[in-house]
């Protein structure tokens, strides 16, 4: 009996050590006007319309894309240049949303963040295929409502063997 007794003892011990308390570090949100600006700039992109496109980010912008520059961020105007590369030599251009968007306002550093899912898809003008990738993204943003920083999470290498710049 005093061995059970001593092994309960022990037992609640360790378990009361090893437990966390709950803390929150912010809010998740299904329904956000960030998450409005994502789907707009997304929007944009499919309409071919990248001086709209450019208008949902800060002139200050970073991307960063797996895959691409070993995930090193470019600005704006580089991001420009590979979209442009996507009309080049895609037609019927998609982006689809899997599932929804989320918005998380983070309590630490006052961070704003929208990540979403997506399969983007493209008919090649070379071989009349379809190629579909499926895609993550996370859109970070300033205090004015803009896109500061945009990293996607994809495997590319099919779309890049196409446009010629893997």
């Amino acid at each position: 009996m005093k061995k059970l007794l001593m092994s309960f003892i022990v037992m609640l011990f360790v378990t009361v050590s090893f437990a966390q308390k709950e803390k929150k570090n912010g809010t998740i949100y299904i329904n956000h006007p960030y998450i409005d600006v994502v789907n707009s700039a997304t929007k944009a992109y499919v309409n071919q319309d990248l001086n709209l496109w450019k208008t949902y980010y800060a002139d200050t912008a970073k991307f960063s894309v797996s895959d691409v520059n070993n995930g090193k961020s470019f600005p704006i105007k580089d991001a420009m240049v590979g979209l442009a590369l996507d009309y080049k030599f895609y037609n019927q251009l998609k982006v689809t949303t899997v599932g929804y968007p989320d918005y998380l306002q983070y309590d630490k550093d006052n961070a704003h963040v929208v990540q979403s899912w997506w399969i983007w898809s493209g008919k090649s003008k070379k071989t009349g295929k379809e190629l579909k990738i499926n895609m993550v993204q996370f859109d970070w943003f300033n205090s004015a409502g803009k896109i500061i920083k945009e990293d996607t999470f994809a495997d590319f290498s099919k779309q890049m063997i196409e446009e010629g710049t893997n």
